[in-house]
């Protein structure tokens, strides 16, 4: 798993979003991610798994395994639904 090409995170009027580059065209491809997306959509671009996440998530916000584990799978599947992942 890993995050399609051309997209970026950016910070536009206080909100965290991610939107496409200029080589892609589709401009409903945009989400607004809050902190905890945010900190998870940075991991992904640095290539870590689902269970990296999910290790990472615990480690940041001291959050048990379930929660971790149920958060990064909501994750993943908006992610998915919205096409900003692709499986290797």
């Amino acid at each position: 798993m890993k995050l399609k090409e051309g997209f970026l995170l950016r910070e536009v009027a206080g909100r965290i979003v991610v939107v496409p580059d200029a080589d892609v065209l589709d401009l409903n491809l945009m989400i607004a991610l809050n902190s905890t997306g945010r900190f998870l959509w940075e991991r992904l671009e640095q290539g870590a798994s689902a269970q990296e996440l999910k290790d990472a998530l615990m480690a940041q916000y001291h959050v048990d395994e379930q929660l971790a584990n149920k958060d990064v799978e909501a994750f993943i599947q908006n992610l998915e639904k919205h096409g900003f992942l692709e499986h290797c």
